[in-house]
């Protein structure tokens, strides 16, 4: 199998791309096969997450270009509204059930910290989505959360600039600045997944975590 070959002309996209390809050659960027041990279920959480997010931005980019009246009053509006709600739940279904599978896995082990990091942080991210969708349904419910959430959000100080009872604040951060926050998160979650691996289950007798990675500092 041939490879490419990082190469540097000494422009900043000539660097970039060497940094690329050295980081993220293109077997191991998109691999043939993966070792046997991910055909555990425990594996499969991960990718049913990227699969439920596909899907809601997918119905809520239909959502946003037809409006409220649209997904309240029309049949077709509920449909694809039941989508991106169903979607939601999935995904952060999926997403807590992989969130606590790694950790009990020790998914940091090997170097693998700015993986796990990276994948908890897109969770603590992907709650005020979720949040700000809920607050711009346009209906009762949407009210009635936003009236309880503000007075949470005034409580830890933040009330003055996320103001949930401002439906245009909170649907443009739904729409727009969180979601391409989510998706930042995830992309740069796979690509250290690539870089680094899918992390082991742990073998039979083996010691502690915290007795492994003493026996990995060098120090």
């Amino acid at each position: 199998m041939s490879t490419i070959e990082p190469t540097d002309d000494g422009t900043w996209t000539g660097r970039l791309r060497s940094a690329a390809l050295k980081r993220w050659p293109p077997e191991r960027l998109l691999p043939e096969g993966q070792p046997t041990y991910v055909a555990s279920w425990i594996y499969v959480f991960g990718a049913l997450s990227l699969a439920s997010l596909i899907t809601l931005i997918a119905s809520g980019v239909v959502l946003s270009f037809k409006g409220p009246a649209w997904w309240h009053y029309t049949g077709v509006g509920h449909f694809f509204n039941s989508i991106h709600l169903w979607a939601v739940e999935l995904f952060f279904f999926f997403m807590v059930v992989h969130l606590w599978g790694k950790y009990w896995m020790a998914a940091w082990r090997g170097g693998r910290s700015r993986v796990w990091m990276s994948g908890a942080i897109t969770f603590i991210v992907a709650i005020p989505c979720a949040l700000t969708g809920y607050v711009s349904q346009q209906n009762f419910d949407a009210q009635w959360i936003a009236t309880q959430a503000k007075d949470g959000m005034n409580a830890v100080g933040i009330g003055a600039f996320f103001n949930v009872l401002n439906f245009g604040q909170m649907y443009s951060y739904h729409v727009l600045l969180l979601p391409v926050a989510v998706v930042g998160l995830v992309t740069a979650h796979v690509l250290l997944v690539r870089r680094h691996g899918v992390v082991p289950p742990f073998e039979l007798g083996s010691p502690p975590v915290a007795a492994v990675d003493a026996q990995s500092d060098p120090a």
